[in-house]
């Protein structure tokens, strides 16, 4: 009967502490108009919820949180928020200041009103699709945000499981700093301006994206010109990069029915393996290098002489031949 009682209280205040969750995870399971918000019991001081059981979820978390109860698999002692279930009308927003994980578990998620999961965090966000799952999400038709998928910092997104977006405000897929992308699916069905639009670089490295019936870019990537902000060119493992370059290493990128361009950036772009089902002429750069890096690694970029230059990235100012798998062509070093 206690058990019974403290069950009932549970859901009134929509964080439900009865039913287990591993440490340092919070659940959200959406059903129809309302939402459980369950919170570990390590983690409950600095998590709150002040959506109660509105299936338009708002947590905060608190500033000071600063990582707790790391382990192997946690080193940074990171909070994860798991979504999962249905809603034809509710949305997640989440508030924070120290890295995370959102975990895609399944989730079907339409907001009416603005982004489907909307991320408040200028750290890095890890969006892992769980393997074995499909989830879901579309916006609204409301240009007062900037995508479906919404999110202030860093975003990796990584897992074996299927995203689906739909983006009926601007973006389908918008970061405010880089995006990565491995092993995932994912797929933009549509987007009113472009599938995915990032900052600082792009990143894929292995999965499936599938982008189409975008009115503007299939993916745009820009140099963070923000106040403080410092351009940079490549750096070692991307480390503070700010260049606006997009890179491809691995994995199918399929861009169809789009409005602009299929890709679009500020700095360079490096398409050096994976497939692709666009061309070069697809590819919009905006650099002072004015180059494209096709299909190969760099040793395929020669001087006039015929050498061999082997790193891309360091050439000085000339005219230099780029072999490609389409066609060799000459490209100017500004």
């Amino acid at each position: 009967m206690k058990q019974f009682f403290l069950s009932i209280i549970a859901l009134t205040i929509g964080v439900c502490s009865v039913s287990a969750v591993s440490n340092n995870y919070v659940e959200i399971v959406f059903n129809g108009s309302s939402a459980t918000v369950t919170v570990a019991n390590n983690i409950k001081n600095y998590v709150t919820v002040s959506s109660g059981t509105s299936s338009h979820v708002v947590i905060t978390q608190n500033a000071s949180f600063a990582g707790v109860n790391s382990t192997t698999s946690n080193p940074d002692g990171e909070i994860f928020y798991s979504l999962k279930g249905t809603s034809t009308n509710g949305g997640f927003y989440l508030e924070g200041a120290y890295k995370c994980s959102i975990e895609l578990n399944g989730l079907t998620l339409t907001n009416t009103s603005g982004p489907a999961i909307n991320i408040q965090n200028g750290k890095r966000v890890s969006v892992s699709v769980k393997s074995g799952t499909t989830n879901t999400i579309a916006d609204a038709a409301n240009d007062t945000y900037n995508g479906c998928f919404h999110c202030k910092g860093h975003t990796k997104f990584k897992g074996k499981g299927t995203l689906n977006v739909t983006g009926n405000s601007k973006h389908a897929i918008y970061s405010k700093e880089y995006i990565e992308i491995k092993n995932l699916t994912l797929n933009v069905n549509a987007a009113t301006k472009d599938g995915i639009h990032c900052k600082e670089y792009f990143l894929m490295e292995s999965g499936t994206v599938n982008i189409k019936n975008v009115g503007d870019d299939g993916i745009q990537v820009e140099q963070d010109t923000s106040t403080g902000s410092v351009i940079t060119g490549v750096t070692t493992d991307h480390e503070d990069e700010n260049s606006g370059n997009f890179y491809m290493t691995g994995g199918t990128l399929n861009i169809s029915n789009y409005t602009a361009s299929a890709v679009k950036a500020d700095g360079t772009a490096s398409l050096t393996g994976g497939t692709r089902n666009f061309t070069d002429a697809n590819v919009i750069i905006n650099a002072d290098i004015n180059s494209i890096a096709v299909d190969e690694t760099p040793k395929t970029v020669f001087d006039l002489n015929g050498r061999q230059m082997h790193s891309s990235a360091t050439l000085r100012r000339g005219i230099y031949i780029v072999k490609g798998s389409q066609k060799n062509k000459k490209v100017i070093i500004k």
